[in-house]
């Protein structure tokens, strides 16, 4: 009989997502001085479609009907308005003060699968988001979060949360039922067409500049790495992990990214950041905790 994916290869490949979302902030900057905001995610995500197609075309092409147009939609135009929210959003607020708004939907992804999934939240995941979301806080501070005033970015880094939290449960549904490379692929050409037309009609066109050795180093990682790869392990790993669970371990794309900056940049780790980690790691352990019970009541339950 063939086994399905463990509980644990799920959290793993989140965990490596979050590592390469990471590692894709320093990249996407260098690869920004070139190259503009939506014509970048444009054609990051339109050739990390192309590739996948090329690849995984025996996944992909099976699914290629009517039953994927609403779930291609919907996971397209939210991943859309998520990134697109949080990129405006981040060019009016400082960067440590956007970490610490989007991981809102720490927060708000058990209540967004209760009304999506009828999956009431436990306490445990009240508790342990509360903790990631206290320990991302800490982590912003000591990038130098300034004051806790509601402003246009602002309220446009908490739209992103909101929007990233449905992205994630409905990735969450419907890649138990719909192959997850052909769910991403549908997610990527939804999302990529949408950033393509904005693009068209309010940034510069594409130039010369664009193709420098550097540039194009950036792009291949940014389209092999922190899109498709990181999406497809998102979306496989959410087939064993649930959405609540699998928000808290992509928290720490936001740790990954200062550890990297930490490692190439010579950023020095101040306390509070030290504390956000403890934190961090403090939610994963009660999330852990809480996933342990669960398999034990299934246990008991096949052996009844």
């Amino acid at each position: 009989m063939k086994k399905g994916l463990s509980p644990t290869t799920g959290r793993v490949m989140l965990l490596c997502c979050a590592m390469l979302w990471g590692g894709s902030y320093p990249i996407a900057k260098v690869a920004m001085g070139v190259v503009t905001p939506q014509w970048l995610m444009g054609l990051r995500l339109v050739g990390a479609s192309t590739i996948m197609l090329i690849l995984f075309r025996k996944r992909i092409v099976p699914y290629l009907n009517k039953s994927i147009i609403i779930p291609g939609l919907v996971t397209g135009l939210t991943y859309w308005g998520t990134m697109i929210s949080q990129t405006v959003g981040l060019t009016m607020i400082e960067p440590g003060r956007s970490a610490f708004l989007t991981s809102a939907y720490c927060v708000l992804v058990p209540f967004v699968s209760w009304l999506l999934m009828r999956q009431r939240p436990a306490a445990r995941n009240i508790v342990a988001a509360a903790l990631c979301l206290t320990g991302v806080g800490f982590v912003s501070l000591g990038s130098g979060l300034g004051g806790l005033t509601i402003s246009t970015g602002d309220l446009l880094t908490l739209l992103c949360a909101v929007i990233f939290s449905f992205n994630l449960v409905c990735l969450g549904k419907w890649s138990r039922v719909i192959d997850p490379v052909a769910l991403t692929f549908a997610q990527f050409v939804t999302a990529g067409v949408c950033f393509i037309v904005g693009a068209s009609f309010s940034e510069p066109a594409p130039n010369a500049s664009w193709l420098a050795p550097g540039v194009l180093a950036c792009l291949v990682y940014l389209f092999l790495g922190a899109t498709m790869l990181a999406q497809i392990m998102q979306n496989v790993g959410l087939k064993v992990t649930p959405p609540s669970q699998a928000s808290i371990i992509m928290c720490l794309e936001t740790v990954f990214s200062m550890v990297f900056s930490v490692l190439f940049y010579g950023e020095t780790v101040s306390g509070a950041a030290a504390t956000g980690f403890a934190l961090i790691f403090l939610a994963i352990l009660v999330s852990q905790i809480r996933l342990n019970g669960r398999l034990l009541e299934r246990v008991g339950r096949k052996a009844r």
